[in-house]
């Protein structure tokens, strides 16, 4: 009994989850890729459509970010051959499945941040 105890709470140990968690803003919290989730949460869109709703963002900046959420499964990236080629940017299952928590953190956002922070000011 008092193993099955201790196992339980080793499962549940703080350093577990501090590092699962350290790990998730990481990689969310590097600039633009919360926001590039986000915005993909709303549908598909290519580079330029991209690049004109998350304002600030270069190129080179979004294509680096893209590869990474690609290369992590989050975002999927589809060519259909032209003319003109296009490239659209997806969110995978596994990009959707963080649509709830990005919602709750942009409403605990509104609610406790000042208006500026998202903006680096």
């Amino acid at each position: 009994m008092v193993d099955d105890v201790r196992q339980v709470e080793e499962s549940h140990s703080a350093r577990a989850c501090d590092g699962a968690l350290a790990r998730a803003f990481g990689f969310l919290g590097k600039r633009w890729n919360g926001i590039l989730l986000a915005t993909l949460g709303n549908g598909s869109a290519g580079f330029s459509d991209l690049r004109r709703t998350v304002a600030g963002i270069s190129d080179s900046v979004l294509s680096d970010r893209l590869a990474e959420l690609s290369r992590a499964g989050l975002v999927q990236r589809t060519v259909h051959e032209g003319p003109p080629v296009a490239v659209v940017y997806d969110l995978t299952d596994a990009g959707r499945a963080l649509a709830p928590a990005l919602a709750e953190l942009t409403a605990w956002a509104r609610a406790n941040l000042p208006g500026d922070c998202a903006r680096g000011a």
